[in-house]
């Protein structure tokens, strides 16, 4: 008896600084407080704005470490809207998105630690089935109870920044003449919630 409950105790030191130093939460996005927009400049005239309405993500917060890790963002690429239905149209087609071919644009990141002010966070960009590193800049802007009546009621809050050349991925189309911009800035801001 005294020796199985000298084995339990070694056990429970072992697991000890596991178990305090270790506090992992899991995140799913609100898909009503998300929005991926993005900017592409017109023929030198102006950028034109638009967005995707459809996505869906999930990533773990570790507090002890500060890190962010197993990110993954899908992007229903069809649901693209940049108020024109013809050029929304024309977005989907393959000239550009290739939804019926692609309908997914994922991005995926790991092992992103959080620092006070911006945040660099190194991740792949899938994209008409091309896969590419990207960098964005990010903030968390704040993680605490919603005061709007949520169970589980912690949220996060995320702004982020980047860009990438969309000729990376073959979408050449009218980039030789700019007249669509190649450079693809985006812009990122979602809230999520603690499971």
């Amino acid at each position: 008896m005294k020796i199985k409950n000298k084995y339990i105790l070694v056990v429970i030191i072992i697991l000890f600084p596991v178990l305090s130093f270790s506090q992992e939460y899991n995140y799913e996005i609100d898909k009503e407080h998300f929005s991926l927009g993005f900017l592409v400049e017109h023929a030198g005239y102006a950028k034109t704005l638009g967005m995707f309405t459809k996505i869906n993500g999930s990533f773990t917060h570790d507090e002890k470490a500060n890190q962010i890790s197993n990110v993954k963002i899908v992007v229903d690429t069809s649901s693209v809207f940049t108020n024109h239905e013809k050029r929304d149209s024309h977005l989907r087609s393959p000239d550009f998105l290739d939804t019926q071919q692609f309908p997914q644009m994922i991005f995926t990141a790991d092992n992103i630690k959080i620092t006070k002010d911006e945040t660099t966070m190194n991740g792949k960009l899938t994209l008409l089935g091309v896969t590419k590193s990207i960098t964005l800049k990010g903030k968390i802007n704040k993680i605490a109870e919603y005061p709007f009546g949520f169970a589980p009621p912690v949220v996060m809050g995320i702004s982020a920044r980047g860009n990438f050349k969309r000729s990376d991925y073959g979408m050449i189309y009218a980039v030789e003449k700019n007249l669509v911009g190649d450079i693809v800035e985006l812009i990122i801001e979602f809230e999520a919630r603690r499971n």
